[in-house]
């Protein structure tokens, strides 16, 4: 009885044991059929490799318990790597990457999203309404708060909107 009581109790505690949820990253080609499942904005988190705020927000603003929840129940979340090499088809249209030197380039997709007043910044987010439209972007570091209390301010424009 003894062992009974040690197992189950040992099984108690690990289903107690709350795992991390994960952040659910979508891809461009997924989009226009997500849409069709569920109408929701879309966040797209422009980042390359070798920048160092991009990689801060990636370790700690997308960490974050609330920025996840958030972002898989209310909106369709895709991460671009700016120097993506392969094609994406988005909208019917075929992005392709731009070597710039021997190493270096961009991607047009990348380019497009995150271009704001003719420049580019990263990391950049880039929010996309339900017809696929840029509504919101900037190019800076956003903490877990910044990025919380933005994206709720997006909910609640749209409910705004909604009810007019």
């Amino acid at each position: 009885m003894n062992l009974f009581f040690k197992i189950t109790s040992l099984l108690l505690l690990l289903m107690s044991v709350s795992i991390p949820a994960q952040l659910q990253k979508h891809s461009f080609e997924q989009l226009e059929e997500l849409q069709e499942t569920e109408k929701r904005k879309m966040v797209i988190f422009i980042h390359t490799d070798w920048c160092k705020y991009c990689q801060w927000m990636k370790n700690t603003t997308f960490k974050n318990a609330q920025i996840i929840s958030i972002l898989n129940e209310k909106f369709w979340f895709v991460d671009l790597n700016a120097e993506h090499k392969n094609d994406i088809v988005f909208k019917g249209h075929t992005f392709k990457f731009n070597p710039t030197g021997r190493n270096t380039g961009l991607h047009e997709l990348a380019e497009e999203l995150a271009k704001i007043n003719g420049k580019l910044a990263f990391p950049t987010i880039c929010i996309l309404n339900e017809n696929f439209e840029i509504i919101f972007q900037t190019g800076e570091f956003l903490d877990s708060t910044q990025f919380f209390k933005l994206l709720k301010e997006v909910l609640a424009l749209s409910i705004q909107n909604a009810n007019k």
